[in-house]
């Protein structure tokens, strides 16, 4: 029978503990209660909190008039309590004193200016209610590797002084590497230990008794940041799992340990704790019954013979940073290397999979002396894809796939476990482009060849893109119309118009149609990139042109004279060009009249530069408008007769 101990610093922290009390309080005071956020994470105490009467709400608009709201043990920021004020609503702090300290500590030293470096999860609730305590200069970090960045990337300016605080459940072990990469003897950097004590006990416990197991159960929240720590501590030590509840303990693996360890973590109360150890007991007690029936048959399989080349099945028993460690029911101890578990260098054993998995695997070195077995996950998972890259390319299907690397003369695209291989005549990019220009983009592909006997596939990016743009195309055609008005994006520009897909199909925008005045170039009014309304003015299928029309009627300058002035109005303009025959003046933005040599003074003129010259501004009169022909004649001269006239007419009178 095996030994089950457990922790004697297990279960509820005094946090958690008054945060809970202090909650079921509110709901025998209070007629409506919520919570801000679960209350711990811990589903069981939630859920009978729920059954109770309160509610979770995710911020505070959500509070009902009247309803007492309940700030759980992690606190909140500055600015919820704020927002409390205003809405009048009552309120029962739970935030652990030992948090609120923390909030008191960052306030005092951003308020003087200082800069405070938060040890923690910047996305845990806790972290993010300390940081809402700082007035600005503030970083979190999660390890000492992240805290070694901090310094070596930032300029001594950046801080005169700094404050360094941890988030109470943080791990000791990582602190103690934290406080290593500071700079030593600087009585401008303040060290704040705010980790909970008995977080540190509770830390120190576990690491003490996992090192004297064979197993440690951690009971918890899967989103409690304590306790997923106390399973980190343990599993460095011996195989260990994380559960919430006794319920999980019936699909585990609790065989093969004589001394087992429970702990638990802060928001854990003492009535689950006892559940799983005495449904560990129970577990046990059958489980002894049913290995005295098979033992014989356990023996012979633990002694049964394996080759290379053979396909077993294994349970992962431990996971660290260069391997899977796995059991293959043999007397062998089997070993998955990285190499063997994937091909993406970015990715740890722990990203591909955890303790308690079934994985089939491949034989790929004995050594019985030693009795252990190399084994790969990775050449099973090939087996499989390549039978996937085989279907595919004889239904055509359409595959998405992560590019590797570029290599001589294409990428590498690996789907389920397969290196396909994309020519750079396939990849997509235009001629003698960089093929890192896709290294870690997804990509979707077509199977072009197979070689089965080689294990080897050689795809295509081009075809998938040719066939949505064909049927783009299609789509395009069956719904066109002259008309229709379509936003698209710039593509590229040429001296005679600005070229802009549709979505899979490009049109063009004459030069003429980019604007109502004479533009030299379609830079003027458009750039490649830009997302622009236009509409159709003329289609031709057959031929797989589109023209399009970017101005607009109702901006067409000539509408706007036609609709402000008449033949006989007198006019401010300014000279723009000056030929031999006369001068052209603007109107209004793109309209101009032409003031005839002979129009522009009371007199022969020679030189039309001896009386205006470009920029000038002159009133003038309109003599005369053909809107057909977009031609207007104003006249100076007119305006000169028109006070001779009157000097005469004023000479009569007298």
């Amino acid at each position: 029978m095996a030994e089950i101990t457990v922790a004697e610093s297990a279960g509820f922290c005094f946090g958690v503990d008054r945060a809970v009390k202090l909650c079921y309080k509110a709901l025998e005071e209070y007629k409506a209660v919520a919570t801000l956020g679960p209350i711990i994470h811990n589903q069981n105490v939630v859920d009978d909190l729920i059954r109770k009467g309160a509610r979770i709400i995710d911020n505070i608009s959500e509070l009902h008039e009247n309803e007492c709201v309940v700030i759980r043990s992690h606190g909140v920021s500055a600015s919820v309590y704020e927002q409390l004020q205003q809405t009048g609503n009552p309120y029962v702090d739970a935030t652990c004193p030992f948090v609120a300290k923390i909030h008191r500590i960052v306030e005092k030293h951003t308020a003087n200016g200082d800069f405070v470096l938060i040890a923690g999860d910047a996305k845990h609730p806790e972290v993010e209610a300390i940081v809402g305590h700082c007035k600005g200069n503030c970083f979190v970090f999660e390890s000492a590797e992240a805290l070694n960045e901090f310094f070596q990337g930032n300029s001594r300016d950046l801080y005169k002084k700094l404050a360094i605080v941890a988030q109470t459940t943080y791990n000791i072990l990582v602190w103690r590497k934290c406080l290593e990469v500071l700079p030593k003897d600087d009585p401008n950097i303040m060290v704040y230990d705010t980790i909970c004590h008995a977080t540190q006990v509770r830390q120190s416990d576990a690491d003490k008794l996992s090192r004297k197991s064979d197993l440690m159960i951690v009971v918890g929240g899967r989103h409690s940041s304590n306790t997923v720590k106390l399973y980190h501590v343990c599993n460095r030590n011996c195989r260990s799992y994380h559960i919430e509840n006794s319920d999980e303990l019936h699909t585990l693996d609790l065989r093969n340990a004589e001394h087992i360890g429970i702990t638990a973590g802060a928001s854990t109360p003492a009535h689950i704790i006892k559940e799983v150890k005495e449904t560990m007991t129970d577990i046990i007690e059958n489980n002894n019954l049913e290995e005295d029936i098979n033992f014989a048959e356990a023996l012979d399989q633990s002694f049964r013979k394996i080759h290379n080349g053979e396909k077993v099945k294994g349970t992962v028993c431990s996971v660290n940073n260069t391997e899977a460690i796995v059991d293959v029911g043999t007397k062998h101890t089997g070993y998955v290397p990285l190499s063997e578990l994937t091909d993406d260098s970015s990715k740890k054993p722990a990203d591909i999979v955890s303790v308690g998995d079934e994985l089939d695997l491949i034989v790929t070195k004995i050594n019985d002396q030693e009795g252990i077995v190399t084994l790969s996950k990775k050449k099973v998972d090939e087996a499989k894809g390549f039978e996937e890259i085989i279907q595919a390319k004889e239904a055509g299907t359409i595959l998405e796939g992560t590019v590797n690397a570029a290599v001589k003369g294409g990428v590498i695209i690996t789907y389920a476990g397969v290196r396909v291989f994309i020519p750079a005549s396939q990849s997509g990019l235009p001629r003698g482009s960089e093929m890192d220009s896709i290294v870690k983009t997804k990509q979707r592909f077509t199977i072009l060849e197979v070689n089965e006997h080689r294990k080897r596939a050689v795809g295509s990016i081009k075809a998938v893109l040719r066939a949505e743009k064909d049927a783009a195309k299609e789509a395009f055609w069956a719904t066109a119309e002259v008309g229709k008005v379509y936003k698209g994006e710039v593509k590229s520009l040429t001296s005679y118009g600005a070229f802009v897909d549709l979505g899979g199909i490009d049109g063009m925008v004459h030069i003429s149609e980019l604007s109502w005045k004479r533009i030299k170039h379609p830079s003027e009014v458009v750039n490649v990139g830009d997302y622009i309304e236009v509409y159709i003015k003329e289609l031709d299928q057959e031929n797989n042109r589109i023209s399009l029309g970017y101005k607009k009627p109702e901006d067409n300058p000539w509408e706007k004279f036609k609709a402000n002035y008449s033949v006989g109005d007198v006019i401010p303009v300014t000279i723009v060009s000056i030929t031999p025959f006369g001068a052209f003046a603007q109107i209004i933005d793109g309209v101009d009249g032409l003031i005839h040599i002979s129009q522009l003074a009371d007199k022969r003129v020679e030189n039309v530069k001896d009386i205006v010259s470009v920029g000038d501004t002159v009133d003038v009169r309109i003599i005369d408008v053909d809107i057909e022909n977009k031609r207007i004649s104003i006249s100076m001269r007119a305006l000169l007769e028109d006070s001779e006239d009157q000097d005469e007419y004023d000479a009569d009178e007298e």
